[in-house]
């Protein structure tokens, strides 16, 4: 394909849509590969994907393997989700949250996120949903961004217990996070200082040079 070929050189945007939840999203060819981006991050298949491997690599791809269910919160493209099913051959059910309809259009269209047979897609707001659901989970990304912006409930006291009953024992929290200003990264610091002996925090700075990892251990 003449289009793939030429993104070696230089990105080759193929769609683009206006969203009014991400504002702009936009599949391009991009070394060899096709990624969506908003209008100023990759949304997936791109450093994301990266990114987020790297937390799963950090849980382990063997006992992520031997988890039932998990949740994803803030699809996008559905790079993570094709990682846990095809890199890591999770066989357990996927739930992914999305509120931007659109994106997942592009992801079915796209990125064939709708051939992937364990997962079940909700249209819904992240807050809404974890509010709902009555499902236990042992493991649960929270990749929830509008452009690189992150909703401010994703760092409120009941957000964060909520998720965290929703967590069974021996589970883990993934959250991704973006650090572009200093206020950002005391954020961070103080999300950190919410969790209590009941479980095993680690941060990952600078993970593809502005994102911070978690990787949250629930322990009894």
């Amino acid at each position: 394909m003449f289009r793939r070929l030429i993104s070696f050189f230089i990105p080759v945007t193929i769609y683009k849509k206006n969203s009014p939840v991400s504002k702009s999203l936009e599949v391009t060819w991009n070394n060899g590969r096709l990624v969506l981006d908003s209008a100023h991050t990759n949304y997936s298949y791109g450093s994301l994907q990266r990114i987020l491997r790297k937390g799963l690599h950090y849980i382990g791809f063997e006992r992520i393997r031997n988890f039932r269910n998990v949740l994803v919160l803030g699809v996008g493209g559905g790079s993570v989700i094709r990682t846990l099913a095809e890199e890591i051959k999770f066989m357990g059910h996927i739930t992914g949250v999305e509120i931007d309809a659109e994106a997942i259009a592009i992801a079915n269209t796209y990125f064939q996120l709708n051939s992937i047979k364990n997962v079940n897609i909700v249209i819904d707001d992240a807050f809404e949903f974890i509010l709902k659901t009555k499902q236990k989970y042992d493991l649960i990304i929270i990749d929830v961004f509008q452009d690189t912006k992150m909703p401010n409930f994703l760092f409120e006291d009941f957000f964060i217990n909520r998720i965290n009953f929703l967590l069974n024992v021996n589970g883990f929290i993934l959250f991704n996070t973006m650090t572009l200003i200093k206020e950002e990264k005391e954020r961070n610091l103080k999300y950190r200082s919410k969790f209590g002996q009941n479980y095993s925090v680690r941060m990952y700075p600078k993970v593809e040079d502005h994102n911070e990892l978690f990787t949250i251990k629930k322990l009894r």
